[in-house]
């Protein structure tokens, strides 16, 4: 597994770990987003690469039914308007995506998270860790083994 020793991502897991394998792990994320868009999850590749296509098709086909997974984890455990899914990985270089809930009526709605704040969003509870790590494994558990 190649690992750089100057990558967040591969230095730290990324938010509260809820579920890994070989091949990635889901978290959490533990800081202001995740307080403002409760229940928002990264799946963080466990090697250091850049992009989907460093992947061999089963690995890339693996990561998406992790991400697919969690979002339907979330769907079940948060009252979301919509989930958004993201890969940019301009700031940090290490292949990771973000799947996070959104509301009509959260702060950044209808823009991206990592614009500006369009308002003051209304406070929700986020999904316990438990509810959360609890859904999460019952939808992964009906994938295939890692490749």
């Amino acid at each position: 597994m190649a690992i750089n020793d100057e990558c967040e991502l591969c230095a730290h897991p990324g938010g509260d770990l809820l579920w890994e394998d070989d091949l990635c792990r889901v978290v959490r994320v533990a800081d202001a987003a995740g307080d403002a868009f409760p229940g928002y999850c990264r799946i963080v590749v466990q090697r250091h690469v850049a992009e989907m296509t460093d992947l061999s098709p089963d690995a890339a086909h693996r990561v998406m039914e992790v991400v697919f997974a969690t979002e339907r984890a979330l769907r079940r455990t948060t009252e979301a308007d919509k989930i958004n899914l993201a890969s940019l990985g301009n700031m940090v270089p290490h292949l990771h995506w973000h799947v996070i809930p959104r509301w009509h009526d959260d702060s950044h709605f209808p823009a991206p998270i990592w614009a500006a704040e369009l308002r003051d969003g209304a406070v929700r509870a986020a999904p316990t860790r438990s509810s959360l790590k609890r859904a999460l494994e019952d939808e992964l558990s009906t994938l295939n083994e890692t490749p």
